[in-house]
């Protein structure tokens, strides 16, 4: 009996330290309250999204012993509505091929690859392996990739025995799978990161791959090396547009990372890409990484990891460090004949959000203060907004102690900016507090805008999302003051101010 009570008094302790962790996580200092960020230590890129019964898995690259970079796990959330995420235990560990680096995973629903057995659906997982022994000793071939399985609609994953399905040729860079399914020619096609191109391959079992073809070697932007590629199609207009995703470090727009994409037709075997032009899916500079849910049907849903690798292992965050951007919904339009991608937030984020102002036409006499409708929000706030494109105006978000960022446009070189040079904490970083920029692409006579604020980070859509910025920064207190400032007078159309709530 007195061992019995010793239990009870333990179980009950041991529920209440959950508890009490439970109430702490999620509160410190610059930790986003509507994106995803894990509970403790690092994360960086998003991996192997798959929608599987009704529910999104979300792995993404995690080191739990600390919070910068280390060796390489899957950390795991699954959440069914995009917005709430329930954190799973790390899905997958390094071992003795090495870290488990980006990747993807799929439904095999056909089960090629003859891990499920009867009334069984496998759920596989493609990933690099990095031999960091190898790489020390200055080897070419220590990234591979490899295969994991889960019989239990993600809970747990066991790793093939005949890991790995892909060896290197001899490419030091030789990483970051995706893979889909391509039904036409009934077979899996991977899109690999291999240095400076993207290299093809297909397969029936997803065991035995195929070289099919490269692109990339002279078109696109090429400031550094090129990883986490993402193919998929997008009907528009009735026709199959397919994209192609990839990220570059360093050699983004605005500065070190950032993620290009290119439009044009796939047959299975090479991907032609329709114009040369250099386009980048966000223009801030903490949209990395980025890749899109497998088995979505012809929804294309993406999430990046909110990041710079300029600064992401310096910046000012305590027991944490790394959050992914709010998920958005892909889609093409045209401006002029030339075909764009477009990324808008999902639909899904509007169950948090509780719209407090609302005008459809508001005189804008030099500024309007819209401070007391994000007065209670803590800095979580969403600002829609539409006006004329004919001149200049910002977006000032401002706190208590001075510190302040600013979002506007400027009609004479028709750019978008984010200038955060005096939003808060920089000294982690030299080039840090700088203003950035991105153009604009729409020829429309208005622009119609979105922006949404969290505790240390702005998401800017612009143009219906023709135009994108996302950008962290740490304020040292949260947004207080909300004003929309111009030195013409003008009208504001449309105008939506809504606070959004914490998912924790």
């Amino acid at each position: 009996m007195r061992n019995l009570k010793s239990l009870i008094v333990l179980i009950c302790l041991a529920l209440s330290v959950n508890t009490s962790f439970a109430q702490q996580t999620f509160k410190e200092q610059h930790r986003p309250q509507y994106h995803f960020s894990p509970p403790a230590n690092w994360m960086n890129d998003p991996n192997g999204m798959v929608y599987h019964k009704g529910v999104y898995h979300f792995f993404y690259q995690y080191y739990p012993d600390g919070t910068t970079w280390g060796p390489m796990h899957w950390g795991h959330a699954v959440s069914k509505d995009l917005v709430k995420w329930e954190h799973k235990p790390t899905a997958l560990f390094p071992d003795s091929l090495g870290y488990i680096f980006s990747g993807s995973a799929v439904v095999d629903v056909k089960n090629t690859a003859g891990f499920a057995k009867p009334g069984q659906t496998a759920l596989v997982a493609i990933f690099t392996h990095h031999n960091a022994k190898l790489e020390h000793e200055k080897a070419t071939n220590y990234q591979t990739q490899s295969l994991a399985y889960s019989l239990d609609d993600g809970e747990t994953w066991t790793k093939y025995e005949g890991n790995p399905v892909l060896k290197n040729p001899g490419i030091v860079d030789f990483r970051d799978p995706k893979v889909i399914w391509y039904e036409p020619q009934q077979k899996w096609i991977m899109t690999l990161a291999t240095k400076d191109r993207i290299t093809f391959y297909s397969s029936a079992d997803l065991k035995t791959w195929d070289k099919e073809s490269e692109f990339g070697a002279t078109i696109g932007a090429h400031g550094g090396v090129w990883e986490c590629p993402d193919l998929f199609p997008i009907m528009h207009k009735g026709k199959q547009v397919w994209v192609l995703l990839v990220s570059i470090n360093p050699g983004g727009p605005n500065g070190g990372s950032a993620t290009q994409y290119f439009t044009g037709s796939f047959d299975g075997k090479t991907f032609i890409p329709e114009v040369e032009k250099t386009k980048f899916i966000d223009y801030g500079t903490d949209n990395y990484a980025g890749v899109t849910w497998a088995n979505t049907g012809e929804r294309k849903v993406f999430i990046g990891w909110m990041n710079n690798w300029q600064y992401a292992n310096v910046v000012p965050t305590k027991g944490w460090r790394g959050a992914a951007t709010i998920p958005r919904d892909l889609d093409i339009t045209e401006v002029n004949g030339e075909r764009y991608l477009v990324s808008k937030p999902v639909k899904e984020l509007e169950a948090i959000q509780k719209v407090g102002y609302k005008k459809a036409s508001l005189a804008l006499k030099k500024e309007v203060d819209l401070s007391n409708q994000i007065k209670d929000a803590n800095g979580q706030f969403r600002l829609d907004m539409s006006l004329d494109a004919s001149n200049d105006f910002h977006i000032l978000l401002h706190n208590k102690l001075g510190q302040e960022l600013m979002v506007g446009y400027d009609s004479q070189t028709r750019t978008y900016y984010i200038d955060r040079t005096k939003a808060g904490k920089s000294d982690f970083e030299a080039g840090f507090a700088k203003k950035h920029t991105a153009p604009r692409i729409s020829t429309s006579k208005e622009i119609k805008l979105c922006l949404f604020a969290d505790a240390a980070s702005v998401e800017l859509f612009a143009d219906e999302g023709l135009s994108v910025m996302t950008d962290v920064f740490f304020p040292d207190e949260n947004i207080s003051s909300l004003k929309v400032v111009s030195g013409k007078t003008k009208l504001l159309k449309d105008v939506r101010v809504a606070t959004i709530q914490s998912i924790h």
